[in-house]
């Protein structure tokens, strides 16, 4: 029971200690911002991978993008100053890669989010994100239930 419940509240957790908060600082080749565990910076001109985190709460799906870079450096982008840079960043690696440089892995979703591809990947990662999350809450239910003996 206890596995179940850590198990769930770091899946929820874990993404939250890397998200930026006030105050952050960009210059041309780097995101640096404040983070719960501590001040984090991303190379934007060495980024390995950017997924897009979406959550829901009562006032309708958060999303944050996850930036991590070579050193493995992960930061969790949320402001919409910080998402111009990375765009531009992305941008910058898909032309260096038709010249044979290796582009970082960037999602769909992410793509969508940042305005460089169609939206449709946006919705399909939308609607996953929400049957995952009723899923996981209707199999935690049903457990707990099933352990308190109803």
């Amino acid at each position: 029971m206890l596995g179940l419940l850590c198990g769930i509240v770091g899946f929820v957790l874990l993404p939250a200690l890397c998200e930026e908060q006030a105050p952050f600082r960009h210059s041309s080749s780097s995101l640096t911002a404040r983070t719960l565990t501590g001040e984090r910076s991303v190379d934007l001109n060495r980024i390995t991978t950017v997924r897009l985190l979406t959550t829901f709460s009562y006032g309708g799906a958060y999303r944050a993008l996850v930036v991590r870079d070579a050193r493995g450096v992960r930061l969790g982008i949320t402001t919409e100053r910080s998402r111009r840079k990375l765009r531009r960043a992305i941008e910058k690696a898909d032309a260096h890669a038709a010249r044979g440089v290796p582009a970082p892995r960037v999602s769909r979703a992410a793509r969508a989010h940042l305005g460089l591809a169609p939206g449709r990947g946006l919705v399909v990662h939308t609607l996953l994100s929400f049957l995952l999350l009723t899923m996981s809450v209707s199999l935690y239910v049903a457990v707990v239930l099933r352990l308190g003996g109803q």
